[in-house]
């Protein structure tokens, strides 16, 4: 029987988020994803071992009690480097245990493969996410979808999708383990459970994940991954995601300080946009940015010298006479408090309600601000805009929502997401579709809409009507010329 002071297991104390547990690490998937089928209908890859998962969640469930009680135990409180240390450990303890058992019950012996693959599981399920860890690790997976523990679907950076095997093996097991994946951070925990069915985490690297439970037929989670983290416009018109006189005219608005409003479906690329964007301001300029859970991470680029980024917190608890539970911090009071900070731009990573006259205020005391919602087009952007507004309450009309909305947003930036399917796979093709500006105007709707750029036949957005009030963005460096070529062509 091989014994654990017999596997050698490097120690990286600088970044023990990353341990490696194990002698030899377990290879990522081989080859495309692409037709992948669910668990059970497809044979095991044989280069992972056969885990039992069971064991895996049993021994995670041990070493968590174990760690607890080490924690509370010690009077100086560990910080998280030390907590994972000290879980290694345990966890390496459990697997002695488990292979003795296994052992005297008249079982075969472990080799060191299954032995660090056990390893691996049982870590990743008490400090990372279990068997969900490989499909964040696999740089081909972009976003995770599931709709049950056996139904899994991943989209692909190449823009496919594809189905992906169980992540756990009851639907049970798979709320279980969002449970304690929601209670078990220190800065940013929130609660899951049938009284709190809905979560949205934030999780270490800088995905994303939204879940809910006890309201829909199986447990439903959607992991977002965000691949373009320091991006630009250049890059973008490389992928192809919009027109190089698209890009020079979005560069020259946000150096010119116009306030852009981001919108798309959901998946379409506004989070990645909003940083090309923001990649454009002076990297002297002070930054806010307003997020539930941090996915625009520009305190984490170096791009900008300063960046204060705050983030909402749920709060716990009954709720108060306010109506309000304890703890909890909302994207308005983020906003009402930046004016403190002698902030130069305020970037809203999401308007979805009443918050947006927090953001109304940050335009109407600067310039500059980025801000995204959901919406069909752009036009209805607006629509969806008011419609936040007037949520503040019946003091708000229609008439001053859009009024207010006109005076402080300059243009809107429409991204289209489409899926089509090629051989039985499918792609998805994200596209920034229109531009609009927006200015005070119509008795009706309380606004004027110029579609500066509009889709073509392909569907990305071309040149259409420069308004006279845009062409002094040549002196931030927009191509007038090639804006009036390629109008001129399209006439």
């Amino acid at each position: 029987m091989t014994s654990r002071a017999e596997i050698d297991i490097p120690v990286d104390a600088a970044d023990v988020a990353k341990l490696p547990l194990f002698a030899q690490p377990i290879p990522p998937l081989e080859g495309p994803v692409v037709g992948r089928e669910p668990a059970g209908d497809s044979p095991q890859d044989p280069s992972e071992p056969n885990l039992d998962w069971g064991l895996v969640a049993a021994l995670r469930a041990q070493a968590s009690e174990q760690l607890s009680q080490s924690i509370a135990a010690d009077r100086a409180r560990l910080g998280p480097a030390s907590q994972q240390e000290l879980g290694r450990s345990i966890v390496l303890e459990l697997i002695d245990g488990a292979l003795a058992d296994e052992v005297n019950a008249g079982g075969m012996a472990w080799t060191i493969a299954h032995q660090d693959a056990m390893a691996r599981a049982v870590f990743d399920a008490l400090f990372r996410l279990g068997r969900l860890q490989p499909l964040v690790d696999d740089d081909r997976v972009e976003n995770i979808i599931i709709t049950g523990h056996d139904r899994v679907m991943l989209e692909l950076i190449d823009g496919s999708v594809t189905r992906g095997t169980a992540v756990a093996d009851s639907d049970e097991e798979l709320i279980d383990f969002l449970v304690f994946l929601a209670s078990r951070s220190e800065v940013n925990a929130r609660g899951f459970s049938a009284a709190q069915p809905k979560l949205h985490l934030r999780l270490d690297g800088g995905a994303r994940l939204a879940a809910a439970a006890w309201v829909t037929p199986r447990p439903s989670v959607v992991i977002r991954r965000h691949r373009l983290m320091s991006i630009t416009l250049d890059e973008l018109v490389d992928r192809d995601m919009l027109s190089p006189v698209a890009a020079s005219f979005l560069r020259a608005a946000v150096r010119a300080r116009k306030s852009i409003v981001v919108s798309g479906s959901q998946g379409a690329g506004k989070t990645t946009l909003v940083r090309a964007l923001c990649a454009e301001i002076d990297s002297l300029e002070a930054i806010g940015t307003f997020e539930t859970e941090y996915e625009l991470h520009l305190h984490e680029l170096d791009r900008h010298e300063i960046v204060h980024a705050w983030e909402a917190r749920p709060g716990s608890g009954e709720r108060g006479l306010d109506g309000r539970q304890a703890g909890e911090f909302t994207l308005d009071e983020a906003l009402v408090d930046s004016f403190r900070f002698n902030l130069s731009r305020q970037i809203v990573g999401e308007v979805r309600g009443r918050e947006i006259w927090a953001m109304i205020k940050a335009m109407e005391s600067g310039t500059g601000s980025i801000s995204t919602t959901h919406a069909s087009d752009a036009v209805a952007a607006v629509r969806k805009l008011v419609t936040c507004a007037m949520e503040a309450g019946p003091h708000v009309t229609h008439g001053l929502a859009t009024s207010k909305l006109a005076a402080t947003i300059d243009l809107i930036v429409h991204l289209d997401l489409r899926t089509t399917t090629s051989d039985g796979v499918s792609h998805r093709h994200r596209q920034v579709a229109e531009i609009i500006a927006i200015e005070p105007g119509e008795r009706d709707t309380g606004y004027a809409t110029t579609h500066v750029f509009t889709p073509d036949r392909s569907g990305r957005a071309a040149p259409a009507v420069l308004p006279d009030a845009y062409r002094s963005l040549v002196a931030e460096g927009f191509d007038l010329s090639g804006f009036l070529t390629q109008q001129d062509a399209r006439s």
